[in-house]
């Protein structure tokens, strides 16, 4: 018995009618399993070609790496068996290869030394051809739409004859530049670039075969944006905007009356009439707000080509500040020659007029100014202020009051009293 043993053992060493596809290998891209439903199963090899062009090839060696002789085989599925390939033959060599071969299952014949070892394996070659189009262009989406032909990798259980297919998991992905997109092979883009772009589509799979189509986009959409300059101020305030659009040929602004005049507006009345109180069509306006409020400020962007106009909207996101008119007077002044806080300076800003009077502690009258339809809107008051004289002379160091009226360009009536010191001594 135990003699017995040893005897199948050399045999099962020597390798007398076995089958294994670990002595084929090939230098391919990818590779897996055969899913036969019993039996051995076998490699199948996988090689990233083009479409009519065989690219297998596949290598045999005896499993000690000693010199054999080789006879190569093709599986005819019509027939199923095993058929003699084509200059497949070759003697006292370490190892033997075959190229160029096309789709389907391949067997070798190993002899050394009187034993003879049996090796099959499948060898295919894959490839896509890949196309990319865009069918539908609108001011909201572009429609990218692929078609993939590819090679199909048929084989058949050698213990059943029934035919079985590699699985490839065949995926796609769109790209723009570094950004991917999409994994669908016809997606839909919303909100369009307003830059020309060349979208790129691959359709790789788990073998490492793959192909590429690009198709150009030439942009139909403007991408609206502006920035303010400068964002507050004390009315009449002029604000300069810049135009920074992408892709636009017209432009259009509105300047919106002051918010807290519409909320009013909308309280009282449960509608707002019309909350734009100017429209301006100009790439870079200059717009001058005349009264005191919080602006907000719109730009449309308008693309036009040969089948679309295309229109963005952008709003600032914050409001433009104007300040309301305002009047201050200090408490003292010293006119005493040395160029320094010389006249009383009544200080104010958004003023339509101004009236100002100024008394002693007696209520006597010693000097006053008005304007009307002051143009500036705005001033230190240098123009107006009291330089200490009276009739001439210089007026007695003391106390002295003022009386200041006026209108403001947001229609605020002021009234403003007080008094100040005048200072002489150095």
């Amino acid at each position: 018995m135990k003699y017995l043993f040893s005897v199948l053992f050399a045999i099962l060493l020597l390798g007398y009618a076995t089958d294994s596809s670990a002595q084929i290998s090939a230098n391919a891209s990818g590779q897996t399993i055969t899913n036969y439903s019993s039996g051995d199963q076998h490699e199948i090899y996988i090689f990233c070609g083009q479409q009519g062009v065989p690219s297998g090839s596949l290598t045999a060696q005896f499993s000690t790496g000693a010199t054999a002789d080789f006879e190569w085989l093709k599986y005819n599925s019509t027939t199923d068996s095993f058929e003699p390939y084509p200059d497949g033959n070759l003697s006292g060599v370490e190892t033997s290869s075959i190229t160029g071969l096309a789709n389907g299952c391949y067997r070798v014949n190993v002899t050394s030394g009187g034993a003879t070892e049996t090796y099959t394996a499948w060898a295919f070659t894959s490839w896509y051809e890949v196309s990319a189009d865009i069918p539908e262009v609108t001011c909201d989406y572009l429609q990218l739409t692929g078609s993939i032909s590819e090679a199909s990798l048929q084989y058949v259980d050698l213990s059943t004859g029934v035919g079985l297919s590699v699985v490839k998991n065949v995926q796609v992905k769109w790209e723009a530049g570094s950004d991917v997109l999409s994994a669908l092979l016809s997606p839909k883009i919303y909100y369009p670039p307003s830059s020309n772009t060349t979208y790129e589509l691959t359709v790789y799979d788990d073998f490492g075969c793959s192909a590429t189509a690009s198709v150009y986009y030439e942009s139909v959409v403007p991408k609206a944006d502006f920035t303010a300059s400068p964002e507050s101020g004390e009315a009449p305030l002029e604000v300069s905007f810049s135009n920074q659009s992408q892709n636009a040929d017209e432009y259009e602004w509105f300047f919106f009356r002051d918010i807290a005049e519409i909320r009013a507006e909308a309280a009282a009345e449960g509608v707002v009439s019309d909350s734009i109180m100017d429209v301006a069509l100009d790439q870079n306006p200059i717009y001058t707000f005349e009264n005191s409020g919080d602006y907000m400020v719109k730009m449309v962007a308008t693309k036009n080509s040969a089948d679309l106009v295309c229109r963005d909207t952008v709003y600032l996101d914050y409001y433009i500040k104007v300040d309301t008119s305002y009047i201050d007077a200090p408490n003292f002044f010293t006119p005493n020659g040395d160029d320094t806080n010389e006249k009383f300076v009544v200080y104010f800003t958004s003023m339509k007029s101004i009236d100002i009077k100024i008394f002693n502690r007696w209520g006597k009258k010693v000097y006053s100014v008005s304007r009307n339809n002051l143009g500036d809107f705005e001033s230190d008051g240098d123009d107006l202020g009291w330089d200490g004289r009276i009739g001439g002379r210089m007026a007695s160091p003391g106390v002295y009051y003022y009386a200041i009226e006026g209108k403001g360009r947001d229609d605020r009536k002021w009234h403003k009293a007080g008094f100040f010191h005048l200072f002489r001594s150095k």
